[in-house]
């Protein structure tokens, strides 16, 4: 008879916690979304796992990316387009990109934004030229000849992100000063925008051994996904 019950009470569990997850899932996916803002190389890619690890549904980032001409000229049609109908969390380019976290926060009422941080804004940077130096520049750090060559996405795709998103002189496109000022002004942006409103944005760090638990409560979802998949870590 007990174990019966047992069965029988873990089996209610089971639908209990189903449907906590439908019912979340559902509130986010009416009108409201779930973004990560953070820049590049603050681990955005790991908070797309983390998001699908807690059971939502994440827009693919490839269609995303090919919208990165849209957000050059200020259009967000096609861009809105896709968070209505293509998940409900977000990450990565455009998402990551200045200002779009503006217009999103417009268009989808009380939604939730995460932004992502490094220890510090010579961390980011250092992280940033490892990665392109790997992807782009065969171990150096890329020309724009090299980027013009990239085949990610498609050629020439690297170089175009690289001028919509920097104004460094193009024989030293990758200027430290530069980007790290840009990094720090982007981020100053986010928390100015929100500094109203804070129930909507959580500034974290993935390197902080709490940083998971800070996403649950924020996100309103508790659920164990263990430690942070740190991914595409330079």
């Amino acid at each position: 008879m007990k174990k019966i019950v047992l069965s029988f009470t873990m089996k209610l569990v089971s639908i209990y916690s189903k449907l906590k997850r439908l019912v979340f899932a559902s509130h986010y996916s009416r009108s409201r979304k779930i973004f990560c803002i953070g820049r590049n190389k603050t681990g955005t890619t790991s908070m797309a796992k983390i998001f699908r690890k807690m059971g939502l549904s994440v827009g693919p980032q490839r269609p995303a990316e090919l919208l990165v001409k849209d957000w050059g000229k200020n259009d967000f049609t096609r861009i809105i387009k896709y968070v209505k109908y293509s998940g409900i969390a977000f990450q990565d380019i455009p998402f990551s990109f200045p200002n779009t976290f503006k217009v999103l926060d417009k268009e989808f009422p009380d939604s939730k934004f995460i932004l992502t941080i490094r220890d510090s804004p010579e961390i980011w940077y250092k992280s940033l030229i490892s990665f392109h130096s790997k992807r782009f520049g065969n171990g150096c750090l890329p020309t724009k000849q090299d980027l013009k060559k990239a085949k990610y996405i498609y050629p020439g795709y690297a170089w175009e992100v690289n001028r919509l998103l920097h104004n460094t002189p193009e024989e030293d496109i990758y200027n430290k000063q530069m980007l790290i000022q840009h990094y720090i002004d982007y981020n100053d942006s986010v928390i100015k925008y929100f500094k109203n409103k804070p129930e909507q944005l959580l500034v974290v760090n993935l390197k902080e051994p709490d940083s998971l638990v800070k996403i649950s409560k924020f996100l309103g979802i508790s659920k164990n996904i263990g430690k942070v998949p740190w991914e595409n870590k330079t």
